[in-house]
């Protein structure tokens, strides 16, 4: 017999089935309905549906069979009208015959209590403390580790070596226990972190901010769904903002329907690997806005821990920081920006309800089946979760998204000094713009100031050239008298320390010091300033760069000169002077900077 496509929708009164059936024997036609039983049967065609309400038969009912289509439209009265009924898209459950919908199984575990059903209502609180489990071998025997959905599967990987590279990061994981797993993991995503790649798409961003603004289908329809929240005919309605194509409606029909006998702790770790695997398709959706190419199902399975490393996670607060870890140490575009897009895309499509997850888990199923060898994980986990989510209560969903939306992530969780790397980047960045920019200043000054300062550094060159040949030729006139050097040294130290004071005046005196003999500079300085006061500031200024120093002893012109000077102006100490007046007198040595009022005016110098 061949399972037709059908699909099924509601109004208040009525349940609609849509059975397609092209090329059926209608001669043999026979239909069955009551209660939660719909049967239909169109040689070779057999339907058996087991409803999620209550139907009746009452005379209202009624059929119709289009030809050009090949399709029967059946609407069936509700029993109870105006009665909403839930998972009408979920056609793997529909398709499971009703006694496998009851708690009991074929082959049961004797004493298994009742809390361990799946039907329970309790509410399950997300935040409580996890440990991790302790796996410890009870026999000699090598110790078997236990993964999949729900921790279900071992001994897969023992049979296909060949694939375990290409497929998942962990190293046999038949023999790694959980916690070591998770270590592991550690240690390869921090090896694995790159700043330089990190900190390139943080300030180069162009790129990543154009597939931001990219809308999925859940976008749309999350605010259809946000819309249709007052309306209380729509209340309950939010699977019909969600359609399914015919390629996916024919994939649901392929499965395999089956239950799953989990305790509370695999419940919990199967609701946390469902977050870990929607962040990451939702990564993958967002960077390639919607399309698919050969990077996607490595993307997928890269970024969700439970898939590469077949992680069992405690808390929804670890699934975020794992995710947010490897977005930043694998992909191609590593953005914190990007982390945070697949959290509030997930959080909306769990809002939407089970037809939202479902379709992103057929979409990761097919995209995984096209990819060798990712199709093994399809076997582990996704088509697991395509049948066990079209079983589970709505009101999980709603509290697994309400728990996922108050938990918070920050760059400061992930345990790579994100924040830090960046404050110090910008400050690296803008160093290197203030040395650009004193760079560009100094190019674009105009010509005459460059002019100003070569002269200035050739002034400065050819003074310091001036002092070190008169230097030269005081020392090649003295080096012939030993006699005189020494008296030169007396003086010196006699007069050096009393002679100059803070201010630049002579200390003890009550005069200024030596008075220059040239008429010319005499002139040039009366006619600057008219004003006596501005000349005698002048002067001190003059007397304040004055150095006195030794005259060797044929300049005796010039020290009679400077002695008369000394006598006309009533110099005191007459008596340290006389000791060099027989041979030997005092003259201005010119500083470093040429003072054009200072002049040794000496005939018998020039002589020399």
């Amino acid at each position: 017999m061949i399972t037709p496509d059908f699909e099924l929708s509601q109004d208040p009164d009525f349940l609609t089935i849509i059975i397609r059936v092209p090329h059926a024997r209608l001669s043999e036609l026979d239909l069955f309905f009551e209660g939660e039983d719909f049967k239909f049967y169109a040689k070779p065609y057999f339907l058996r549906l087991t409803l999620p309400g209550r139907v009746v038969e009452n005379g209202r009912e009624k059929a119709s069979y289009d030809t050009d289509k090949g399709t029967f439209t059946i609407q069936l009265p509700k029993e109870s009208p105006g009665q909403y009924f839930e998972g009408l898209d979920m056609l793997t459950s529909l398709l499971a015959p009703k006694k496998s919908r009851t708690a009991k199984h074929l082959v049961e575990e004797i004493g298994v209590p009742a809390e361990l059903e799946e039907e329970e209502e309790e509410e399950f609180d997300w935040e409580i403390e996890q440990t991790l489990y302790k796996e410890v071998a009870e026999s000699p025997l090598p110790l078997q580790c236990c993964y999949g959905f729900g921790n279900l599967r071992s001994g897969v990987f023992q049979r296909l070596q060949d694939e375990l590279g290409d497929v998942i990061d962990v190293k046999d994981p038949d023999q790694t226990p959980t916690d070591e797993r998770k270590m592991k993991r550690l240690e390869a995503e921090a090896a694995k972190f790159d700043p330089d790649h990190y900190l390139a798409d943080f300030f180069e961003d162009e790129a990543i901010q154009q597939v931001l603004k990219y809308k999925p289908w859940w976008v749309d329809a999350h605010k259809k769904m946000m819309a249709s929240q007052g309306e209380s005919s729509q209340k309950h309605d939010s699977h019909t903002c969600v359609i399914f194509s015919e390629e996916e409606r024919e994939q649901l029909r392929k499965f395999t329907n089956k239950s799953y006998l989990l305790d509370k702790r695999s419940r919990h770790h199967v609701y946390l690997g469902l977050i870990d695997i929607l962040l990451a398709y939702c990564y993958e959706v967002c960077v390639n806005e919607g399309d698919k190419n050969v990077e996607s199902s490595w993307n997928i399975r890269k970024l969700s821990a439970t898939l590469c490393w077949l992680e069992c996670f405690t808390s929804i607060h670890d699934v975020l920081v794992s995710f947010g870890r490897r977005v930043v140490c694998y992909p191609l575009y590593r953005h914190f920006g990007l982390v945070t897009r697949a959290f509030s895309d997930t959080v909306m499509i769990l809002q939407l309800g089970r037809a939202a997850v479902l379709k992103c888990l057929l979409d990761v199923h097919k995209i995984f089946r096209e990819g060798d060898p990712a199709y093994i994980l399809n076997d582990l986990f996704i088509t697991d979760y395509c049948i066990w989510i079209q079983k589970i209560k709505s009101k999980k969903l709603a509290a697994l998204s309400e728990s996922l939306q108050k938990t918070t992530l920050a760059k400061s969780h992930l345990g790579f000094e994100l924040e830090e790397l960046e404050a110090a980047a910008v400050l690296v960045l803008e160093e290197s713009k203030l040395t650009a920019a004193g760079m560009v200043s100094r190019q674009q000054l105009p010509s005459s100031e460059l002019e100003t300062s070569d002269s200035e550094e050739s002034s400065s060159t050819s003074s310091s050239e001036t002092e070190g040949s008169d230097s030269n030729e005081r020392e090649s006139s003295t080096a012939g008298d030993g006699e005189i050097n020494s008296l030169q040294g007396m003086l010196q130290e006699e007069r050096t320390a009393p002679l100059i004071d803070c201010n630049g005046l002579r200390q003890g005196t009550n005069a200024s010091t030596f008075e220059v003999s040239d008429e010319k500079s005499k002139v040039s300085l009366q006619s600057t300033s008219a004003p006596g006061k501005l000349i005698e500031e002048l002067e001190k200024q003059m007397h304040t760069a004055m150095r006195l120093s030794e005259q060797p002893e044929g300049l005796a012109g010039a020290s009679g000169f400077a002695l008369r000077e000394q006598e006309e102006n009533h110099v005191s100490e007459p008596g340290r002077f006389s000791k060099v007046t027989a041979g030997k007198g005092d003259f201005l040595e010119v500083p470093s900077k040429t003072n054009p009022l200072l002049f040794l005016g000496s005939a018998s110098e020039d002589e020399d």
